[in-house]
C-alpha cells in the first residue's frame, strides 16, 4: 500500500490506489476502523469519566461524530477515502493528541491530484493568493483574496474542504496548514475538485477568474507549498551564525533529529551563547510527540542556562490523573521495557524508570479495586536558588504555527526565563490528554493515537497556543527567509 507522493507519479499514485480498491473492501474496512477506533476512545480515554469542561468536546462528538461518520462510510470506495474519512471522525475531537493517520504513505503535504496553477494561504485573517506557477495565465495575481466560489463565502468554503479533513479550523495553526488546500483537488470525494470559478478581491476590485486545472509538473506542489507555509531545512538541528550573533535552529524534537551532535555543538558554543550581543532560538515547526520530546526541550534550556538557574523557573508539574484500564498499563509496562533496554537512557535518566515503575504499580491497585481513576501528585515548584542568569544578552524565541507537541511544553519554560521574548506567530495547541498511546486498527491501513492521561493541574489551559505580544508578530510571508531574518534583526 506504500504510494508514490511526488508531482511526478501522482498519475501513478492513483493507479495504485484504483487497484487496491479493487482488491479491498474499503467500506467495510472503514466501518470496522471507525467502531474500533470509537470503542478504544470510549474505553480508554480519560475525558470519557473525567468531568470538566475539558472533557466536553470528546463526549459530544465520541457517538455523534460515529454516527455522522458511519453515514459517510457508505460513500467509500478507495484507500485515500478511508483515509480522508478516518482523518475526519479524528479531527472532530478537536483535540491535537487524537489522530487516525495511516499506515501506508499517503495525503502528504505535497499530495494533489489537481490544482488550479496557483495556492492559497491564510493571512491576516483571509485567504490570499501566495503562489502562481510561472507561465499559468488567467489566475489571479499574488495578494488577491478569496471572496467566494460559486456562490459559496470563502469561509465555507474553507470549513466545507478544509476543516476536519485537512485540519482543525478552531485554530489559527489549523488555519494556516490545510490553506493551500482550498482550490486544489486531494482526491477526497466529500470535498469536490478544483471549483469552475471563484471571485477574488485585489485591492478595491473584485473580479471573477475561470479555475483551470494545470498539469502537475515535478516539483511545483512542492514549491507552492513552501511558498505559503514554512517547512523546515532538511537538517533540522544547528547552530549558525547570523549577523554577529548564534542562530539556533530546533525544528523537531524528533529522536532521530541527531541530538547528540547537537547538543554537543550547544556545549561548544557556549561562550557565544552566553555573550552580551544575545541570540536567536528558532523554534518554527518544531513538533515532537513522543515521552522524549519535552525531556529534549528541557535539556536544550539546561545546558544554556544551567539547571541551576532554571530550576525554579520550571512550571510545577502537578498532579496527573491517569484513566485505570488495562490497556493503558499496558503502554507503561511497553514504555518501561524500552527504558530499561536503553542503557544510556538507564545511566541519565534513572528516576524516571523509577516512577514508570510506581505508575504501573498505581494502576495495578486502582484495577483491582475497580476505580475507573487514579490521581498522582506531580513535582512542585522549586524556589529560587539565587543561581545568576548566565546568559548575558536578550533571547529572541521564534516560532510559529509548527510549533507543537514537546515544543509547547519547552515554551512553559522558556517564557518564564528573564531577557526572553516570543516572538513569530501563534503556535499549534494541545490538550491536557497527553502521553500518547498507538492502536493499529482492524484494516491494518491506520493507526489511532490518542492521550491516555490528564494533566489536570497544568497552568496553561487545554487547546491554549503561545501568542506573541503586540509587536512581535510577523505579518510578512512567513515562506520568506530574507524577511524573516531582517525583521528578526531589528529585534535586538
Amino acid at each position: 500500500m506504500q504510494r508514490l507522493l511526488t508531482a511526478s507519479a501522482a498519475g501513478l499514485a492513483l493507479a495504485v490506489c484504483a487497484g487496491a480498491a479493487s482488491a479491498q473492501d474499503f467500506r467495510t474496512l472503514a466501518r470496522q476502523d471507525l467502531t474500533a477506533a470509537h470503542d478504544a476512545l470510549r474505553d480508554n480515554h480519560p475525558a470519557a469519566v473525567l468531568p470538566g469542561p475539558a472533557s466536553q468536546t470528546f463526549r459530544a462528538w465520541l457517538d455523534a461524530g460515529l454516527a455522522d461518520s458511519l453515514a459517510k462510510a457508505a460513500q467509500v470506495n478507495s484507500g485515500d477515502a478511508h483515509a480522508y474519512l478516518m482523518r475526519y471522525y479524528g479531527a472532530g475531537f478537536r483535540d491535537s493528541n487524537i489522530d487516525i493517520t495511516p499506515t501506508f504513505e499517503g495525503l502528504g503535504p505535497y499530495f494533489v491530484t489537481g490544482w488550479p496553477g496557483f495556492t492559497t494561504g491564510w493571512r491576516n485573517g483571509a485567504y490570499e493568493v501566495t503562489y502562481v506557477k510561472p507561465g499559468v495565465r488567467g489566475a489571479p495575481p499574488v495578494g488577491a483574496v478569496l471572496v467566494e466560489c460559486q456562490g459559496r463565502t470563502a469561509e465555507e468554503m474553507a470549513m466545507a474542504r478544509l476543516d476536519r479533513w485537512e485540519g482543525d479550523l478552531t485554530t489559527e495553526a489549523g488555519r494556516v496548514r490545510s490553506a493551500p488546500y482550498m482550490l486544489w483537488n486531494r482526491n477526497n470525494q466529500w470535498t469536490g475538485g478544483v471549483p469552475g470559478s471563484c471571485k477574488f478581491k485585489n485591492g478595491r476590485r473584485s473580479r471573477d477568474y475561470d479555475l483551470r486545472p494545470q498539469p502537475i509538473e515535478p516539483g511545483a506542489i512542492e514549491e507552492a507549498y513552501r511558498a505559503t507555509v514554512y517547512m523546515p531545512p532538511a537538517t533540522p538541528l544547528a547552530v549558525e551564525q547570523v549577523n554577529g550573533r548564534p542562530w539556533v535552529h530546533v525544528h523537531s524534537f524528533a529522536d532521530s533529529a541527531g541530538w547528540d551532535a547537537f547538543n554537543a555543538q550547544i556545549e561548544g558554543d557556549i561562550a557565544s551563547l552566553h555573550g552580551p550581543q544575545g541570540f536567536v532560538l528558532d523554534l518554527r515547526g518544531a513538533s515532537g510527540q513522543s515521552y522524549r520530546s519535552t525531556t529534549r526541550g528541557y535539556g536544550l534550556a539546561n545546558r544554556i542556562w544551567t539547571p541551576e538557574f532554571t530550576v525554579s523557573r520550571q512550571p510545577a508539574a502537578g498532579e496527573i490523573t491517569y484513566r485505570a484500564t488495562a490497556g493503558n498499563r499496558q503502554w507503561f509496562v511497553e514504555t518501561l521495557a524500552r527504558m530499561e533496554a536503553d542503557p544510556r537512557f538507564v545511566q541519565e535518566s534513572g528516576p524516571v524508570i523509577e516512577e514508570t515503575r510506581a505508575i504501573i504499580a498505581a494502576f495495578d491497585a486502582a484495577l483491582e479495586a475497580n476505580q475507573p481513576l487514579f490521581t498522582l501528585a506531580g513535582r512542585p515548584a522549586v524556589q529560587d536558588t539565587g543561581a545568576p542568569n548566565p546568559v548575558q544578552g536578550p533571547v529572541v524565541v521564534l516560532v510559529d504555527s509548527g510549533c507543537s507537541g514537546g515544543c509547547l511544553d519547552t515554551l512553559d519554560l522558556l517564557t518564564r526565563l528573564p531577557n526572553v521574548r516570543l516572538v513569530g506567530a501563534t503556535t499549534a495547541t494541545d490538550s491536557i490528554f497527553i502521553e500518547r498511546t498507538n492502536v493499529r486498527l482492524p484494516s491494518n491501513y491506520s493507526d489511532l493515537s490518542y492521550g491516555h492521561k490528564a494533566w489536570t493541574s497544568r497552568q496553561r489551559p487545554s487547546h491554549q497556543p503561545f501568542t506573541p505580544a503586540e509587536g512581535l508578530t510577523f505579518t510578512g510571508n512567513p515562506a520568506d527567509e530574507v524577511a524573516v531574518r531582517t525583521w528578526v534583526g531589528t529585534l535586538f
